[in-house]
C-alpha cells in the first residue's frame, strides 16, 4: 500500500463549532472506521457498536433540534460530516444518512407529544432507524405501493412486504409508508413501527456486489399492529412526507458519493506519486496527470453542488431541483472517479489488495438508491421544462 498521506479536505466551516466537529469526525474516522473497513466489508460485518458510539457522540442527531436531543447543525455541516464518514467506509456514511432519513418524518411532521416521546431515544440513545418505502413491485413508482394499513379501533394493522430496506432486520424502529386509503399518492399514510413489533420479520439480506457490511433486506408485515398514536401526520399525507424526506435524503447520498470519490482520488494520487515506471513516478506522465486532474475537478464540482443545495435548504428555500441535481451529478461523478482510480492503479487496482476496486463496487449503488439517476433526470426536467404532456 502507498505511504503517501493525502491532506485533509480544506473545508470552509460556518462556525468554530463546525470546524471542531470536522476535526473530531476526521479523527474518529481515521482511528475507529478506516483501519477495519476493508476486512469488515469483505466479511459482511455490520459495525453496530460503532453506530452506538456515533449515537453517543451526537453524530446521529446533527441536523435536528436540540430540544429533542439533536445537534442543531445546518445541513451544510451535517453533509460534510457524512462525506468524511463515507470516505472512511460507505456502510457507515450511508447508514448515518438512512438513520437521519428515518427520523425525518417524525421530526418534521409529528406532533409535539410524539416528538417528545420518541425523538430523544431515536436521536441519542443508541437506537438505529430504517426507512420503508420501496416494495418488490414499486420502486421508482413509489406511489403504487401495496402494503396495507387497515384501521381497527385505536390501532392500525399493517400487512405487506417492503423491499431493499437498509438496516432491515437490525433496526430498532422503522418509518413505514403504507396504503390506508384508495389508489395513488393520496391513499398513503406514514407510521412509526417498533423494530420488535409482533408480526414484523425480515428475510435474508440481499447478496450485493458492494456494501456487503450494510444489510439490505425485505421486511414482512404480517398483521403488525401499530397504535394510532404512532401515525405520523394526517391520514393520506404519507406520500408528501416521503417526498419531503427524499429531497433531504438525496443530499445525503450526494455527500456520501463525494466521500467515496474523494477516497478513490486520494488512493489514486498516493499510488501515482509513489509508483515508478521508466525511471519516473507514474504521476509524471501526462495521461495519468490528466486523469487525476479530471478526477479532482469532478470531486470539487460535486461537493460545491451539494453544498449549494444544502444552503438553500438551510435558508428555508425550495431545494428539490438542486437536491436531484446534486444526487445525479455526485453519484455519476463517483462512478467515473472510482473507475478512473482503478485505471490509474492498473492491474493492482483490480485486486482486493488495494481499496479502489471496493470503491468502484460501492459507487454503483449510489446511482440507484434514493431514486435512480433516471428518476433524478425526470425530476430536474419537470422543474426546467414543466410537467410532461398527458
Amino acid at each position: 500500500m502507498p505511504d503517501h498521506v493525502p491532506p485533509p479536505v480544506d473545508r470552509i466551516a460556518p462556525t468554530d463549532e463546525a470546524r471542531d466537529l470536522f476535526s473530531l469526525v476526521r479523527e474518529l474516522a481515521r482511528r475507529e472506521i478506516a483501519p477495519t473497513a476493508a476486512e469488515e466489508e469483505e466479511a459482511g460485518r455490520f459495525p453496530r457498536e460503532l453506530f452506538t458510539l456515533l449515537s453517543e457522540s451526537g453524530l446521529l442527531a446533527l441536523p435536528y433540534d436540540s430540544a429533542h436531543g439533536g445537534g442543531d447543525q445546518p445541513y451544510e455541516v451535517y453533509l460534510q460530516v457524512l462525506e468524511e464518514l463515507a470516505a472512511a467506509r460507505l456502510t457507515v456514511g450511508l447508514g448515518v444518512s438512512v438513520h437521519t432519513l428515518a427520523c425525518h418524518a417524525l421530526a418534521g411532521f409529528g406532533t409535539e407529544e410524539q416528538q417528545a416521546e420518541h425523538l430523544p431515544a431515536m436521536l441519542g440513545e443508541g437506537l438505529l432507524g430504517a426507512y420503508c418505502l420501496s416494495e418488490p413491485a414499486s420502486g421508482s413508482d413509489a406511489a403504487s405501493l401495496r402494503t396495507k394499513a387497515v384501521r381497527d379501533g385505536d390501532d392500525w394493522v399493517l400487512t405487506g412486504t417492503k423491499a431493499w430496506i437498509t438496516h432491515g432486520g437490525i433496526a430498532d424502529f422503522y418509518t413505514v409508508l403504507a396504503r390506508s386509503g384508495g389508489a395513488g399518492a393520496r391513499g398513503i399514510t406514514a407510521y412509526l413501527v417498533p423494530g420488535d413489533a409482533p408480526g414484523l420479520s425480515a428475510a435474508a439480506p440481499e447478496r450485493k456486489m458492494g456494501m456487503k457490511g450494510s444489510p439490505t433486506a425485505p421486511l414482512h408485515f404480517d398483521g403488525v399492529r401499530v397504535s394510532d398514536a404512532r401515525r405520523i401526520g394526517a391520514e393520506g399525507q404519507g406520500f408528501a412526507i416521503a417526498l419531503s424526506a427524499l429531497d433531504s435524503g438525496r443530499l445525503g447520498i450526494a455527500a456520501c458519493a463525494i466521500g467515496v470519490a474523494q477516497a478513490a482520488l486520494d488512493a489514486a494520487v498516493g499510488y501515482a506519486v509513489e509508483r515508478r515506471q521508466f525511471g519516473r513516478p507514474v504521476a509524471d506522465f501526462q495521461g495519468v496527470r490528466f486523469l487525476l486532474a479530471d478526477m479532482a475537478t469532478q470531486v470539487a464540482a460535486g461537493r460545491a453542488l451539494y453544498l449549494a443545495a444544502a444552503r438553500l435548504r438551510d435558508a428555508g428555500r425550495p431545494f428539490g431541483k438542486e437536491a436531484a441535481m446534486a444526487k445525479l451529478l455526485c453519484s455519476d461523478a463517483a462512478m467515473k472517479v472510482t473507475t478512473d482510480a482503478v485505471q490509474v492503479l492498473g492491474g493492482y487496482g483490480y485486486t482486493a489488495d488495494f481499496p479502489v476496486e471496493r470503491y468502484l463496487r460501492e459507487a454503483k449503488v449510489l446511482q440507484i438508491v434514493e431514486g435512480t439517476n433516471q428518476i433524478q433526470r425526470m425530476v430536474i426536467a419537470r422543474h426546467v421544462a414543466g410537467p410532461e404532456s398527458s
